[in-house]
């Protein structure tokens, strides 16, 4: 009786292993997760943030997040003038050569910011002392000696930066003097002096694409009148101007139908269109003790798709050279130092957490 249990015990796990064996050991299915969305792998555009090289090379967490999200990056400040040319003559690429040798190795659109601006200058050019001439060369071979540095690794510059007053004259000393926002440029080298910036740049580096960058398109009015005016000018007189970039620091409380205008009104020149330093303040009063509340981060995450779909409804697909966030993270924002207030501007958290601000934009781009 035993031997007799112990022979069907053991024809019951042959037959099941035989059976096995005859059903060809079919291999099993595991369920597949599904792909997490990103920024970069949804949108039909580059999708870009600023970085600066010490986070990059030191914290894995903001390094990851570029690499998992954008698909281009744009210098935040270690390529501006007072960086790269501390004395005149003296260079200091370390900074941006890392962040370039990063954009590189990964593969990532590299934007350089920026060669011209009214900021950001050493003593050395603020003190200079010289004739019309001399600043000429000052001007002309600091663009071209950054420019030919960088040359074949950098995409695309940011060749000048806020030329114009928010009225839509060109900044100069007799405008505003003494508050910073007056231009040493405009003072010594004439009006046309950015037009000449992009002259001198395209020698350097033929194949980059050269912008016009700036902010306050948005309001409308003669600043962007003046800027489009400026932008059809260089292209009749075939000054090689490649696109216009598109700040785009705002806050919550902007209109949006100035920036559909304004996209509009860009596109139309037949210049690439950038977004290129996008943040949205949820503090522009300044209120020391605020909350970031529900509301307000519904309201900030509207506006962020709002502008994703704007960009795409007003500007051509050949003409979308991207939207880049300034930063991307709240804990970097330049915001909340820079105005002394609590602020939460941009699509990840303090942390690093994806906010309301990411899946809306992630939402916007891919519609």
């Amino acid at each position: 009786m035993i031997m007799t249990c112990f022979r069907s015990v053991v024809q019951v796990v042959l037959f099941s292993v035989l059976t096995a064996l005859a059903t060809g050991c079919k291999k099993t299915t595991k369920p597949q997760l599904a792909a997490v969305a990103t920024l970069k792998g949804t949108a039909s555009f580059p999708m870009g943030t600023s970085v600066v090289a010490s986070p990059l090379s030191e914290r894995p967490i903001y390094q990851q997040t570029v690499l998992t999200e954008y698909s281009s990056i744009t210098a935040d400040y270690e390529m501006k003038l007072d960086i790269v040319e501390p004395q005149q003559g003296v260079y200091n690429y370390a900074p941006g050569d890392f962040i370039v040798g990063f954009a590189a190795q990964h593969h990532l659109r590299m934007h350089g910011h920026n060669l011209i601006w009214h900021q950001a200058l050493p003593s050395w050019v603020l003190n200079f002392q010289g004739d019309t001439t001399a600043w000429e060369n000052l001007f002309k071979t600091h663009i071209q000696s950054v420019a030919n540095h960088f040359k074949g690794e950098v995409a695309s510059w940011d060749v000048v930066n806020e030329a114009l007053f928010d009225d839509g004259t060109l900044r100069n000393l007799d405008h505003k003097q003494g508050d910073g926002t007056a231009s040493i440029w405009r003072q010594h080298l004439g009006a046309d002096y950015i037009a000449r910036a992009f002259t001198y740049t395209h020698q350097a580096d033929p194949n980059a694409l050269l912008f016009y960058n700036d902010y306050g398109q948005e309001w409308g009015g003669p600043k962007l009148d003046s800027m489009v005016v400026m932008l059809n000018n260089f292209k009749r007189r075939g000054i090689p101007i490649s696109g216009v970039g598109m700040q785009m620091h705002i806050d919550i409380n902007v209109d949006t139908a100035g920036i559909s205008n304004a996209l509009k009104r860009l596109a139309a020149t037949g210049l690439l269109v950038h977004i290129s330093e996008l943040d949205i303040s949820v503090n522009p009063g300044n209120i020391g003790n605020l909350v970031f509340t529900y509301a307000l981060q519904q309201q900030q995450a509207t506006l962020y798709q709002f502008i994703a779909q704007s960009y795409k409804a007003n500007v051509p697909s050949a003409q979308r050279y991207g939207i880049t966030t300034w930063e991307f993270s709240d804990a970097d924002s330049w915001i909340p130092n820079f105005f002394n207030r609590p602020d939460w501007p941009l699509p990840f958290d303090n942390q690093y957490n994806k906010k309301a601000a990411y899946f809306s934009l992630l939402k916007g781009v891919g519609n």
